[in-house]
């Protein structure tokens, strides 16, 4: 039996710890075929950011059937710009960058401390009643989702619907999924579609400065968003935009506890080294650990050619371990420089909302840190039973 057999994402072993393997699969410095699977896995850095930039792989999305029940899941996904590709991908970005600016992004700033003071303020009186907080549950959590929610335009109340709806969607990324699953799927996608186009339906009206305004408006060479286009935006802007600020935070979190020395220099310098340590977080413990594409021609690697319709997993969790890119890439080191994690993705799908984690971490990180520099665990950290989107469902602390 070869490794890849071995290479079960629905083994709580492998998902609890999937490094070993990960190295293993490496050694072979080729795409590897899993049967169990049904697509190729491209386990190296090279292999893996080759596989994100190739124009001969796209995200081609196969609409799930039958339609009655996914009609509006298909189309968030369909005419969203992470399922697309050129000339509609092009379309989709230019049209939705002219909204979602840098100088859009970098107003957020002042927004995201007075929400990071708050939600540090409420963790400060949960330890003086009880002792401890959950830093991921009561700080990390609800942040990425209430920036999210100010930036579209969403009030404040609506967060815990958005965090349930998008946790009901992502869950259709993982394998072995259940009915139970896909009818949760189906009813958060007519949820979360019609509570967006509501908003939106608003907006052309009474116009706000908020992204959803924004969104409306925007026009690029005479073309505009349709209504599904709108919609498939937003909730993939929250979507991803929120697992990969939340799971990159609490992963690296996690790192932090689980090598003292790294966490007290943080503690001691937590402005200074931040930026490096949130790179590091990000590549230590990716928090998204598969990207599939589909071949749409025949695409050669090396000894390997992967036949049209055939899919490759860009395997990001291995991809930013691999010991010929990373000196000493097994160590976690939140002063490494250069830092050149595919976490983010690679090419025409590199996440658009990279900025935006980026300021919400480096903002809510150090403030964590200035506010609680003598953090320890309270109990053992609670993991998420999935791979793809890997992360973890609470980290207890107490304050020595």
């Amino acid at each position: 039996m070869s490794v890849v057999d071995d290479f079960d994402l629905q083994d709580p072993d492998l998902v609890a710890n999937p490094y070993p393997i990960f190295s293993e699969l490496r050694k072979s410095e080729k795409l590897l075929w899993s049967d169990r699977l049904g697509l190729w896995l491209a386990p190296t850095y090279d292999l893996a950011n080759t596989t994100l930039r190739a124009r001969t792989l796209g995200r081609i999305y196969q609409d799930r059937l039958p339609q009655s029940e996914w009609e509006i899941f298909n189309w968030l996904h369909s005419d969203s710009i992470l399922d697309s590709e050129a000339p509609k991908h092009t379309r989709l970005r230019a049209l939705v960058q002219k909204a979602f600016t840098p100088g859009r992004i970098e107003s957020m700033r002042p927004n995201v401390e007075q929400l990071c003071t708050q939600l540090l303020d409420d963790a400060q009186l949960k330890i003086s009643q009880t002792g401890s907080f959950d830093v991921l549950a009561d700080y990390a959590e609800p942040l990425p989702v209430l920036v999210i929610a100010d930036l579209l335009g969403v009030p404040r109340e609506m967060a815990s619907d958005l965090r349930r709806w998008s946790q009901d969607i992502v869950k259709m990324y993982e394998f072995g999924r259940t009915r139970e699953i896909e009818l949760a799927a189906q009813k958060a996608g007519f949820e979360f579609s019609q509570y967006i186009a509501g908003l939106a339906k608003e907006r052309k009206v009474n116009p706000k400065d908020d992204l959803i305004t924004a969104l409306v408006e925007v026009e690029e060479q005479g073309e505009k968003l349709n209504e599904h286009e709108l919609i498939a935006m937003c909730v993939l802007l929250l979507n991803a935009g929120h697992e990969a600020s939340v799971n990159g935070f609490g992963n690296g979190m996690v790192a932090l506890f689980n090598h003292p020395e790294q966490l007290q220099k943080l503690s001691k310098a937590p402005r200074e080294l931040s930026a490096t340590a949130l790179e590091e977080m990000m590549r230590f413990d990716s928090p998204l650990h598969l990207f599939e594409r589909t071949a749409t021609a025949d695409t050669v690697f090396g000894e390997v050619t992967v036949k049209a319709g055939e899919k490759v997993g860009a395997m990001l969790g291995s991809a930013n371990r691999d010991d010929s890119v990373f000196d000493n890439a097994q160590t976690f080191d939140i002063a490494r420089t250069p830092n050149t994690h595919i976490a983010f993705g690679a090419g025409i799908h590199f996440c658009i909302g990279a900025p935006l984690a980026r300021l919400e971490m480096n903002t809510s990180l150090p403030m964590l840190f200035e506010r609680f520099p003598n953090m320890q665990l309270a109990d053992q950290p609670v993991q998420r039973p999935t791979f793809v989107l890997r992360g973890f469902e609470s980290i207890p602390v107490a304050i020595k």
